[in-house]
């Protein structure tokens, strides 16, 4: 069974006076293990696909089915606690805490949900060794460079364990040598843990890291290949 089936995804925005279709009817399936890479110039509609996979909006028409679930069958609440503990976001601006810790704001998916931090910061410890800041771990984001906070992003991704990690425009805010190291992370550490990986991106050389690539024009899947 697929991990991911989107069927017929549409998604269309009122703008004053005139209706802009984001989505005409896209349907995508991802397997388990996947490394998916969705391309697209800007609005395309690369964005608010991985937004409706990833459960941060919802369709207009059409559906999502995670793992066997029905996103659109959840309630807000619902929604916002199965992207919490079912799936890992990585964001072009990282979306640190900035008066959190580095370890605070790996941890930070976890203590949401109610654990203590004296719980899982050896989690967070042990995740920020991986992506190569265990000295790091006490430094707020203003300590960091661009490269560190987005690893400290990826750490946050996985500390939940997640069935689909989603990046959107993960180097978008880098240097292309940070943004190299990156990538080689984020692609090593996903198949390490075996888990699923859906990236969008608008360079190529960025999304020659995926399995698959998939590019999105106008609304619609204009093509679907196996990467490089």
């Amino acid at each position: 069974m697929a991990l991911l089936e989107a069927t017929d995804l549409k998604k269309t925005y009122r703008r004053g006076e005139q209706t802009v279709e984001a989505l005409r009817g896209v349907s995508v399936r991802v397997d388990r293990g996947e490394l998916v890479s969705i391309m697209g110039p800007s609005g395309s509609g690369k964005s608010t696909l991985l937004h409706l996979v990833g459960g941060l909006d919802r369709p207009s028409a059409g559906s999502v089915r995670l793992d066997g679930q029905a996103l659109e069958s959840y309630s807000d609440g619902a929604l916002s606690r199965f992207r919490r503990t079912r799936l890992g976001f990585v964001f072009q601006f990282f979306n640190l805490l900035p008066n959190l810790s580095a370890l605070e704001n790996v941890a930070l998916p976890l203590l949401l949900d109610g654990a203590s931090l004296g719980t899982v910061a050896p989690k967070a410890r042990e995740l920020l060794a991986q992506v190569g800041l265990e000295q790091r771990t006490d430094h707020r984001p203003a300590q960091l460079s661009g490269g560190e906070m987005q690893r400290v992003a990826i750490a946050r991704a996985l500390v939940g364990d997640p069935l689909l990690v989603l990046a959107d425009e993960p180097t978008g805010n880098l240097d292309s040598k940070a943004g190299v190291a990156v990538l080689e992370l984020l692609q090593k550490t996903v198949r390490e843990r075996g888990q699923t990986l859906i990236m969008v991106t608008h360079d190529p050389n960025a999304a020659a890291y995926g399995t698959r690539q998939i590019r999105v024009q106008d609304g619609l899947i204009a093509s679907d290949e196996p990467g490089r």
